[in-house]
């Protein structure tokens, strides 16, 4: 079993910033794709940004320019650092990774809990 858990959410004031980490913990022999989704109320889950076991990612045209994903693999955590926060961004935002187990062998997509993030003046 793998459990994925985020942290980092809160409030914050438009162009202001925060970083939101995620761990992955359990019967892991690799990670492979990690990415980070938000879903605002009323709205349907969106991608934000994702990054592969080599490094290479992609963002949403939206976060271009003031979001970062990272990750660090030796301990098995991904990280979103937003900056300059607009009110559009107000959403839960999850975690989402391909995860190898090794018992059984089998790759299968986890997703964590969620955080809420709230950008208010």
């Amino acid at each position: 079993q793998v459990q994925l858990v985020e942290s980092g959410g809160g409030l914050v004031q438009p162009g202001g910033s925060l970083r939101l980490s995620c761990t992955a913990s359990g019967s892991i022999f690799s990670i492979n794709a990690m990415g980070w989704y938000r879903q605002a109320p009323g709205k349907e889950r969106e991608l934000v940004a994702a990054i592969t076991s080599s490094g290479s990612t992609n963002y949403a045209d939206s976060v271009k320019g003031r979001f970062t994903i990272s990750r660090d693999n030796a301990k098995n955590t991904g990280y979103l650092q937003m900056n300059s926060l607009k009110p559009e961004d107000t959403a839960v935002y999850y975690c989402n990774a391909e995860v190898t187990t090794p018992r059984p062998w089998l790759t299968s997509d986890y997703w964590g809990q969620g955080t809420q993030v709230t950008v208010s003046s």
